[in-house]
């Protein structure tokens, strides 16, 4: 594979052509007010894991329209006060999968939590976390469940979950709400993006090769699932190209991008095929804090930095966590 799209100077001033809903604040409000009349209800219950230096708890809490929706809750073995909280949101066709697989930040010392995916996690890790809603026929996976209309999307359920996963988080009393950080790969990068322009008084953000950002150009420039998810519903569903594509406004990481306000650390690979580096670099670009950073691996695809990543993310995060 080699690099495929635009070269890095012209990336580093490009801009989408996604076009913002007019209400989309009114639609995003409306519909986290719907999801917080439901008691939020957190649950953590301890879980053994034959672990000595984290323990960790399985969470259930009210998502979209009060569903439950699980989680692992991790904490350094022993804590006794409140700790920074580092939020977690996962990769497409994965779940939670089980607490010891989850020990990067638990070990760096912050609280963890991670929220598991509705309906997905089948493809790379299990979930627990079923989808109770339905859709019109859509393409197999996630994308197109429920396009024809915005407030029948399957993300905005998810986006919905992860907004109120935060909540959860920050419910808890070993957690220092204050302090509260954001983060995800692929799919859980949209999903940070969605939550960084959703939930105010975060302290730090760090969407890594996100997903769901600058639908316009990502359903054009690859052919690569899941993005192609989206082409081959409108090729059977010839006509419906602008319908989808006003629902996908609703959802593109670019808009939520530019209601951010918290410090973020991105990072993109120039040969990646599934979130091609122009539709990372449209959300950087629209981000709305200026204390921003993009770390970009010229010779990666999906991967990413991967370890590399982590240990940027180590050097970036820990500092804007405990300052808060």
């Amino acid at each position: 594979m080699t690099q495929f799209d635009m070269p890095l100077h012209q990336l580093r001033t490009y801009r989408s052509a996604s076009v913002e809903p007019e209400d989309f604040d009114a639609f995003w409000a409306k519909t986290l007010g719907e999801a917080r009349t439901h008691e939020l209800g957190a649950r953590f219950e301890p879980v053994p894991t034959g672990l000595s230096t984290v323990d960790a708890f399985d969470v259930t809490f009210a998502g979209f329209d009060g569903q439950p929706v699980k989680g692992w809750f991790l904490l350094p073995a022993g804590t006794s006060e409140p700790l920074p909280v580092v939020v977690e949101f996962l990769g497409y066709g994965g779940g939670r999968g089980l607490p010891h697989t989850h020990l990067l930040w638990a070990s760096a010392g912050f609280a963890h939590f991670v929220m598991d995916t509705r309906g997905q996690g089948s493809g790379w890790a299990t979930g627990d976390t079923p989808d109770p809603v339905g859709s019109a026929p859509s393409f197999p996976g996630f994308m197109t469940r429920g396009v024809e209309d915005p407030y029948t999307y399957y993300y905005r359920r998810l986006f919905t979950d992860a907004v109120r996963a935060v909540e959860a988080a920050r419910s808890h009393p070993l957690v220092d709400a204050s302090r509260t950080a954001v983060t995800g790969v692929s799919q859980g990068g949209g999903i940070t993006l969605a939550v960084a322009g959703l939930v105010r008084n975060l302290v730090a953000v760090a969407p890594d090769v996100p997903f769901l950002c600058d639908f316009p150009r990502a359903t054009t420039v690859t052919d690569r699932p899941p993005y192609r998810e989206i082409g081959n519903y409108l090729k059977t569903h010839r006509g419906r190209v602008r319908q989808v594509q006003e629902t996908l406004a609703y959802f593109d990481g670019v808009h939520f991008a530019a209601r951010a306000t918290a410090p973020a650390l991105f990072s993109t690979a120039l040969e990646d095929l599934t979130c091609p580096p122009s539709t990372v670099f449209a959300a950087f670009n629209a981000y709305g804090e200026d204390d921003k950073a993009i770390e970009v691996y010229d010779f990666n695809d999906h991967e990413g930095g991967g370890a590399f990543q982590q240990a940027a993310q180590l050097r970036w995060l820990p500092g804007r966590l405990r300052r808060g």
